[in-house]
């Protein structure tokens, strides 16, 4: 029996910052996240490998939760932050 992921588990939308280098994804993400009601997953699509470091670090020092980060296809990162609140 799989598992289906809860409505609330699964992103709000995705956050394509491909293609921007640091500190551009961070600096979107913040952007994004401003108007998101407290709880709300967002998926953020990076390929500056500095993001690795960036986009968690960001989390930590906004009191965001980091659901996850994990290397995708064509270097691809894939980080899942929910709002917080």
């Amino acid at each position: 029996m799989s598992m289906m992921p809860s409505p609330e588990d699964k992103p709000a939308e995705t956050l394509d910052t491909r293609g921007m280098l640091c500190p551009l994804p961070v600096l979107k993400l913040r952007k994004r996240l401003q108007p998101l009601a407290p709880g709300t997953r967002i998926e953020v699509l990076a390929d500056d490998p500095a993001a690795w470091i960036d986009v968690p670090h960001f989390c930590t020092e906004q009191g965001h939760r980091l659901i996850s980060q994990e290397k995708g296809a064509a270097d691809t990162l894939v980080f899942i932050v929910q709002k917080a609140g």
